[in-house]
């Protein structure tokens, strides 16, 4: 596997940095480097917060991602999905809740924009809303084939309690599921 760079959008309490520490550690743990890195802007909740993750078989010497260097972006809040989209390189893929970020004419010329309904699946289809972070984890893995899918599963399990790990195993296979039918 070459360098992949993702980078993953939202506010303050949605749970785009579970998904890129799970991203990191699943790539550690499968023998390459894997590095997630958070930025936050001046609320925390309810403010734009993005998580950059990098993976590569590599060493990674520098831990942010360059704009107009990342491959695929996820973005679940249209302000952060403003701030950050630019750091995507032309032609990227870009996966948008449409419920909440409406891209541009413009951004559908640049971007390989897809429209996945992220946490309504979560809320209606899990059952859960929490889960939102792990339909995302599923899709960028699933759009990317950045994983082996079973090492993530095994990864993301570790960072949720037991109790929990049913309707988290629901969340990858419902995200997985809406990320093949969209590139279908």
């Amino acid at each position: 596997m070459s360098k992949i760079l993702m980078r993953f959008t939202g506010v303050g309490g949605q749970g785009v940095l579970l998904a890129g520490e799970i991203f990191a550690a699943a790539k550690i743990k499968a023998g390459g480097h894997g590095l997630k890195t958070a930025t936050y802007t001046s609320q925390v909740r309810g403010g734009a917060t993005v998580v950059d993750i990098q993976l590569d078989d590599k060493e990674i010497y520098y831990p942010y991602a360059n704009d107009g260097e990342i491959d695929f972006m996820l973005s679940v809040a249209q302000k952060s999905y403003d701030l950050f989209k630019d750091g995507v390189s032309k032609g990227g893929t870009i996966v948008v809740d449409p419920n909440l970020v409406h891209p541009t004419d413009e951004d559908r010329k640049t971007w390989n924009i897809h429209e996945i309904p992220i946490i309504t699946i979560a809320k209606e289809e899990v059952g859960n809303v929490i889960t939102q972070s792990v339909v995302a984890l599923a899709i960028a893995n699933t759009m990317m084939k950045a994983l082996d899918k079973d090492q993530l599963i095994e990864v993301m399990l570790s960072k949720v309690p037991a109790k929990v790990h049913d309707v988290n195993k629901k969340a990858y296979e419902l995200g997985e599921k809406y990320a093949k039918a969209d590139m279908a």
